[in-house]
């Protein structure tokens, strides 16, 4: 009787005072999840995480299904207090307690209480203390009879353990309880043992593994029930964020690369492509009727209940019987539980990625001839990485291969290697598809060399075409980061705009001709910089403050180095004193013909960079430019103005003449 009151108590209070919930959010868990970290400091949140303390058992679990924000009596309060040492009804189902877990840690990155801190290291000992030997957890801990005792994959209680885990063992960054040493290390041994668990119980089906159930067995690891209408079965939705999670496992073993790989084929076996669920919904917008309805070419769904011999779709009521549709279940189970699930879809959108990363064969991409491969944030693409679909290029393919980037905001790192020639890197539009990262030297700090890894598009790749992006260093003004880095012949960038600080862009390669058209190029100090030959046709160089706008570094001998014709220079109202070039080594070339020159632009045009040798062997030159910063009569006595002849030799055939003729008229757009 008196275990029965506690429970009574327990509902009562995650149901009470239901009009007088604090937040805009009125569930638990979108307080947590949906809000912005600055509402973690306000008052409200630290009314909220007062009851949140309450509700805290003193073996650092929480009980499921309470509505922490909602406020409390004085006599609640009194009765959570006497409740501490309780020891039923904790547990990790419905999201209990790493939710909670979760809030703290919010909390404490704007709110300094040791408290904070203190409950969310409680609690993270409460499921190193909850956890099987064989790696597995139990719905409820301490251990509350009945099929509570299995390991739970329900509701993605295991898996939701296991990512706090990974988190604290990996040190990231988004828990802000930074752990000891001692405890890191335990938990990366709580996570592979927990992963273990995960192949142990990972269901063979006459010698095929498959997928996950619900519950299994803690001892033998066998499918297991749990309630009446959750009979042993293989699950759509449970084993969906199972394999999520071995999939963002870094350098998985061979065990975890067979496991996902099974787990995908099972997905594509086991989905349904000729039903639709149709709900039917009363004046309040509550589900008061479910019924399946054939459809030809439906999206995807599966099951949430599956046979374990035959992949069937069951269905079951609360007498526990087995049938086979929907319809034949009363409408209180078949309105009020989740028979179908669409989750799985999320496993086979990225699953390709994972499969190139991790040295599988990707079935869509195996195709000798692969020409386009599209990347999308949204899923809708082939990949939503554009470094994924990298991988994915063949290597020295004969023909152009098109990665086609949609519209997004793209913060990685990407490289497009050696090998991987003939690529064309297409954006939807120039300034909405971005790819953006925030090196920079001393982020990088791998020494004096650091400035080359602070790319953000690093291209190695011969016969490289890109059109309609934006490419970003978004370090801000810190010193040396990269934008776009070349180190490719043949490379043509044509209607895109680099941004960037100092060395926003890094021209080189052996005997490298690129070229550059119709671009928008951003920057401060030396922000074009390298010993490429290059050509810069028809775009604006935009000086964010007085400095260099180039720093050539043209091997000797060789004929052009920096070409920029037709172009525009511009600057900020800030940046008055801005000098054409200067020489990073002595036989820099840099030649600007038919260039509007804004007023930044210095009277004396170049600066030496402190070696008087380059003032003899450096090439800097101007031709029948315009503005009001081009001032021949006043520049640097070692530069050169050109004569109409010599000026006529700076042609697009002459400047990027190449073994491959014409290279340079390849369009960037796919046909």
């Amino acid at each position: 009787m008196i275990q029965l009151k506690k429970i009574v108590l327990l509902f009562a209070l995650g149901l009470s005072i239901t009009l007088n919930a604090q937040n805009t959010y009125k569930k638990w868990p979108d307080i947590i999840r949906k809000n912005d970290a600055s509402w973690f400091g306000t008052d409200e949140a630290k009314k909220i995480a007062e009851n949140v303390l309450l509700y805290q058992r003193d073996i650092g679990g929480w009980p499921k299904n309470i509505q922490m924000q909602q406020e409390l009596t004085p006599q609640q309060k009194k009765d959570l207090l006497a409740l501490k040492s309780d020891l039923h009804e904790i547990t990790t189902d419905n999201g209990a307690t790493s939710q909670e877990m979760l809030f703290m840690s919010k909390m404490y990155a704007q709110v300094k209480d040791e408290r904070y801190k203190e409950s969310f290291l409680k609690g993270l000992n409460y499921l190193f203390e909850a956890q099987y030997k064989n790696g597995g957890w139990p719905q409820f801990y301490p251990l509350k009879k009945g099929y509570y005792t299995h390991i739970t994959y329900n509701d993605d209680s295991m898996v939701n353990i296991l990512n706090i885990m990974k988190q604290v063992g990996e040190q990231t960054d988004y828990y802000s309880i930074k752990p000891s040493a001692e405890i890191v290390e335990k938990a990366k041994k709580s996570f592979d043992k927990g992963v273990d668990c995960i192949l142990k119980t990972q269901y063979k089906q006459n010698g095929v593994l498959t997928a996950w159930c619900a519950q299994h067995d803690e001892i033998t690891f066998a499918p297991a029930n749990a309630r009446a209408f959750e009979l042993a079965s293989l699950s759509g939705y449970e084993s969906t964020k199972i394999v999520l999670l071995l999939m963002s496992i870094e350098k998985p073993s061979a065990e975890i690369v067979t496991a996902v790989k099974s787990a995908k084929a099972w997905f594509e076996k086991t989905k349904i492509t000729n039903l639709e669920e149709k709900r039917v919904l009363n004046d309040a917008g509550k589900v008061i009727d479910k019924k399946m309805i054939v459809t030809q070419n439906a999206e995807p769904i599966w099951a949430r209940f599956m046979d374990l011999d035959t992949n069937e779709p069951f269905f079951c009521d609360r007498d526990g019987i087995k049938r086979k549709s929907l319809d034949e279940i009363g409408s209180e189970r078949r309105n009020g539980y989740s028979w179908y699930t669409e989750a799985p879809t999320e496993v086979l959108k990225k699953y390709d990625a994972w499969a190139v990363k991790n040295g599988t064969k990707v079935s869509a991409l195996e195709k000798k001839n692969i020409s386009l491969i599209t990347v999308a944030q949204d899923g809708t693409g082939d990949f939503t990485k554009i470094q994924d679909a990298v991988y994915a290029c063949p290597a020295f393919p004969y023909d152009k291969v098109t990665i086609y980037v949609k519209n997004g905001i793209y913060n990685e790192k990407v490289r497009i290697p050696e090998w991987n020639t003939n690529v064309v890197l297409q954006g939807e539009s120039k300034e909405k598809t971005i790819i953006t990262f925030d090196d920079n030297f001393s982020k990088i700090s791998l020494g004096r060399n650091s400035t080359f890894y602070t790319y953000t598009l690093l291209v190695e790749g011969d016969d490289f075409l890109a059109s309609n992006l934006t490419i970003k260093n978004a370090s801000g003004d810190r010193g040396q980061g990269i934008a776009l880095s070349v180190v490719a012949n043949r490379a043509k960038i044509a209607n895109c705009i680099l941004l960037g600080n100092q060395d926003t862009l890094y021209l080189s390669g052996k005997d490298a001709k690129q070229y550059f058209k119709d671009c928008y190029i951003e920057g401060t100090t030396d922000f074009i910089f390298g010993g490429a030959t290059a050509l810069f046709e028809n775009c604006e160089i935009h000086s964010i403050k007085s400095s260099y706008i180039t720093a050539a570094s043209t091997p000797q001998n060789t004929a052009f180095g920096f070409v920029f014709k037709d172009c525009k220079l511009t600057a900020e109202p800030a940046a008055t004193d801005v000098y054409l070039g200067r020489p990073w080594r002595f036989y820099a070339k840099t030649v600007y013909i038919n260039c509007d020159m804004g007023k930044q632009i210095k009277p004396e045009g170049w600066e030496n960079w402190s070696k008087p040798e380059a003032e003899k062997n450096a090439f800097y030159a101007e031709y029948n430019c315009k503005g009001e910063g081009f001032q021949p009569t006043k520049r640097v006595k070692w530069s050169k103005q050109l004569t109409k002849k010599e000026a006529e030799k700076y042609t697009i055939e002459n400047i990027l003449k190449d073994s491959k003729p014409n290279w340079y008229s390849s369009s960037t757009t796919v046909k």
